[in-house]
């Protein structure tokens, strides 16, 4: 039997160091991250306690009689450590299940952690989903990663562009310049999509301040103009670029093509994989080619986030 507790903000710590020890945690899950947006979601996460100890964590927030796993988080589910067995995740799913219709929860929605970001092997939980469940594919989105031990070779005409811009003058660098940056993300997602960042300028850099290690901005500029650049989230497997833009000088000059042959040729990461993000529109539905097109330039191949459904 788990003894299911709701998180509050006096159990943060403790929270936070099974986060730090887990197999498929990230520091998203910290609730330093977690909580710079906890005005905008109520927040209805779980600890699962056993035999006296913390044994798994479920983010989530709470709408409209459904559980989310967690809505403000790119991925998310069941977080686990290395002593987790296969059959005691299916009982934490059954008594997850019991807990949540007595609380009268009708739906759970359920975004898993891609596998590249597990420190061991943890898909209990998918297994589980289907099996004690019987939960549907939502929507699947797909990404496009690097694995770095063995990467694919560049398409010609993104080699053509990296060296152009190096001709030309771009250097690529680390950079505290996050308004310049966020001046060029906006004005391209206000142009293309009538759409802003999901992180304002204010939070991105409050979420820099909290993990400096962790969230990273390089940029690509000539002549002391910044025309490109990336945010780069690093988890314990994976460097991931949340963002990626360029200003309209910055695409005719080649910028992105020069700021990744630095990243991916010229860096040392220390990790397996480097992820793109995804390429999706509607819920991943539509696959927005030109934008994969340029990740696959790079050696980007395919990684599904998955999410899912069911009923209680």
């Amino acid at each position: 039997m788990f003894d299911i507790i709701r998180y509050t903000p006096a159990r943060a710590d403790e929270w936070n160091r099974f986060v730090a020890t887990s197999k498929n945690g990230t520091f998203l899950f910290f609730r330093d991250y977690m909580d710079y947006h906890a005005d905008r979601f109520r927040d209805h996460s779980l600890m699962f306690y056993r035999d006296g100890g913390l044994f798994a964590l479920l983010p989530a927030n709470e709408e409209d009689e459904v559980l989310w796993s967690h809505r403000g988080l790119t991925y998310g589910g069941i977080i686990m450590n290395e002593k987790t067995t296969a059959a005691r995740v299916l009982q934490l799913f059954r008594e997850l299940n019991d807990y949540l219709r007595a609380e009268g929860f009708r739906k759970v929605v359920y975004k898993q952690v891609p596998h590249i970001f597990h420190r061991i092997p943890s898909e209990e939980d998918t297994y589980a989903l289907t099996s004690v469940c019987e939960a549907r594919l939502r929507d699947r989105s797909l990404s496009s990663a690097i694995l770095l031990t063995t990467p694919l070779k560049w398409r010609r005409d993104r080699r053509y562009g990296a060296n152009r811009a190096f001709a030309d003058g771009i250097v690529v660098q680390e950079s505290d310049d996050w308004a310049g940056f966020w001046l060029v993300l906006t004005g391209n997602l206000q142009h293309k999509y009538g759409a802003r960042p999901v992180h304002s300028l204010e939070e991105i850099q409050l979420l820099h301040a909290r993990f400096p290690h962790h969230i990273r901005l390089f940029t690509a500029s000539k002549e002391g103009r910044l025309l490109g650049g990336t945010v780069l989230y690093l988890t314990q497997t994976v460097v991931h670029t949340q963002y990626i833009s360029a200003s309209e000088e910055g695409k005719r000059l080649r910028a992105i093509d020069a700021l990744f042959d630095e990243l991916l040729h010229h860096r040392q990461w220390h990790r397996p994989y480097f992820d793109f993000g995804t390429s999706n529109e509607e819920d991943g539905r539509i696959l927005v080619e030109p934008l994969i097109y340029q990740k696959e330039g790079f050696g980007g191949r395919g990684i599904c986030y998955d999410c899912y459904e069911y009923d209680l």
